[in-house]
């Protein structure tokens, strides 16, 4: 074999630059029939004949052998070792030229070869992206959709190049979003339909191809998969069922898609997503709770759902998850109660329909992303000082907000902790609230979440210290003392970089812990008047206000 393969590679040499076709047609047949039984030896003998740099030449749209050729690059370019040749062989841009050929098997095989020679190579397809051959394939799919292999070709293609950011824009200047619902609406087999929801889960990453998207009808077709598959037990049924409602989820992600969805909370889309809460089957309620979040974007959409009864549906599939439930429809069914309390207007009604008393119930989860999503719902609801004052009061609650504050794994469960700790007392202005928070041992949380690289977060200690200080000194004194608040004050105020509000806060609190004689005597201790003065010529005018009102108070207390 090795005889005759090394005679027609001297041939093809030949007959490649006579351009003598049916010669060259046999030498080809004889190359594909020896990659054919051994690929690996055979590329190496072709790279090593030179003849790599003759494919080019022979990559024309007149000659009849362009198939055959496409199809030995095609092969050849399975090896690893053989791409970086075919590249250097210059063999992409004659083959990227062949995509404008109305003969199939050509477009075939010279897809096969281009996706070969650049796979797993972003560089290279991102040259393919630059050569525009992401128009040029949308139009292909839509000529050839009832060709099978084309299509697949076509698909795997746009899978490869949609993972590449640099394709979405091109992509969605294109009509493949109307081309990929079409296309899905004919297949009927699951491993067709399983290709184009690769290609569409990355392309509906984009917000602009996720609007065309659902103006194609996308989510018609996912909505009738959903209906189809939920009562199947069928594996790849239930997988299909999790594709198309991950999918939808993701197409709510865009603010223009999730209002033309939302249709101003009558639109058919978002009724049946509703229906999904109360069903019976885990990846449904999950996709429901995700979508409502996802709806819930703004003020509008979620003082609409709290009014027509969405909070009972999600406080009803909480509960149904309680004791050993699902995590992910924890998780999402708090996220979406999150996002429908941020209205004002929202709050009192979500209080009085029970909401703090369902999500109080997974305080015992140990679920970090459950509790992250469980404290950001508190918090949004808090607002209120009756209700800040009634959970302030719930021992159980601050014990475990504490036991938090030092969840120093998750950087978002210790920081939501703290900040909850500190609306409880900014909110209910309560002393039973501040002594519960003391007996807690709550206290070294707040002065340290003062020195939080946050300033929202700086500041939302500095105003609970103020106020813990203005309340419930005694019973803070020695809490504050060996949490060296202090000396944390006078860092932030000598600090340059500090923010003015932080400087303002600081000096209110410093006033406000005078009334201690521990404390008065390590303010003293601390030379704090030197830094007070300077303070008096800042730029900020409160700031400055405030220097001159603490200069006097530590003059006169001195």
């Amino acid at each position: 074999m090795a005889d005759n393969l090394s005679e027609t590679l001297k041939k093809l040499k030949i007959t490649a630059v006579d351009k003598t076709e049916d010669s060259l047609d046999g030498c080809l047949d004889c190359l594909l029939q020896a990659l054919a039984q051994n690929n690996t030896e055979t590329s190496e003998k072709i790279q090593g004949g030179g003849i790599l740099q003759l494919f080019a030449s022979l990559l024309t749209p007149q000659s009849s052998c362009t198939a055959k050729v496409a199809n030995i690059i095609a092969e050849v370019a399975k090896n690893e070792f053989m791409r970086t040749p075919c590249v250097d062989a210059r063999l992409i841009p004659p083959l990227v030229q062949l995509l404008n050929s109305k003969d199939q098997e050509v477009l075939l095989q010279t897809g096969r070869a281009l996706g070969n020679i650049c796979y797993d190579s972003h560089s290279l397809q991102a040259q393919l992206i630059n050569m525009g051959v992401i128009p040029t394939l949308v139009k292909l799919l839509g000529i050839h959709y009832h060709n099978a292999a084309l299509t697949e070709m076509c698909l795997v293609a746009f899978g490869n190049l949609a993972e590449l950011e640099s394709s979405k824009e091109q992509f969605a200047s294109t009509n493949i979003a109307e081309e990929l619902v079409k296309l899905f609406k004919k297949q009927i087999e699951h491993d067709k339909r399983e290709m184009i929801f690769e290609v569409l889960a990355p392309l509906a990453e984009n917000d602009a191809i996720k609007l065309q998207l659902v103006e194609a009808g996308l989510v018609e077709c996912l909505l009738e998969i959903v209906q189809q598959k939920v009562d199947s037990d069928k594996e790849d049924d239930i997988a299909e069922l999790k594709t198309a409602s991950d999918l939808m989820v993701l197409l709510l992600l865009g603010d223009e898609s999730m209002q033309k969805l939302f249709e101003g909370g009558k639109g058919s889309v978002f009724q049946r997503v509703l229906s999904w809460i109360p069903s019976n089957n885990h990846q449904l309620q999950l996709a429901g709770a995700l979508a409502i979040a996802n709806f819930a974007r703004n003020d509008g959409n979620c003082i609409h759902m709290v009014d027509n009864g969405i909070v009972e549906k999600l406080m009803d599939l909480l509960d149904r998850h309680v004791e050993d439930g699902n995590v992910t429809v924890q998780h999402a069914a708090l996220s979406a109660l999150r996002n429908l309390a941020i209205p004002v207007v929202n709050k009192a009604k979500m209080l009085s329909a029970g909401v703090t008393e369902t999500v109080l119930k997974f305080l015992k989860s140990e679920m970090p992303p459950v509790q992250f999503k469980l404290l950001g719902t508190l918090r949004m609801l808090i607002d209120a000082q009756e209700a800040a004052e009634q959970l302030g009061k719930n021992a159980k609650l601050v014990e475990r907000l504490v036991e938090w504050c030092e969840a120093k794994d998750h950087a978002g469960v210790m920081g939501e902790s703290n900040r909850l700790l500190s609306a409880l007392i900014r909110h209910s202005k309560s002393k039973d609230v501040i002594k519960t928070i003391i007996q807690s041992g709550g206290i070294k949380h707040l002065v340290t979440m003062a020195t939080s690289e946050h300033v929202i977060m700086q500041n939302e200690a500095l105003v609970a210290l103020a106020l813990i200080a203005a309340l419930e000194l005694g019973t803070a004194e020695k809490d504050l003392e060996s949490a060296k608040l202090v000396q944390i004050l006078h860092r932030l105020l000598a600090d340059e970089r500090s923010a003015p509000e932080i400087k303002y806060n600081s000096m209110v609190l410093i006033c406000a812990l005078m009334g201690s004689e521990s404390l008065h005597k390590e303010v003293q201790d601390l030379a704090f008047l030197d830094v007070v003065s300077k303070l008096r010529s800042h730029e900020n005018k409160s700031v400055a206000q405030q220097a001159s009102l603490t200069e006097q108070r530590l003059t006169v207390e001195s």
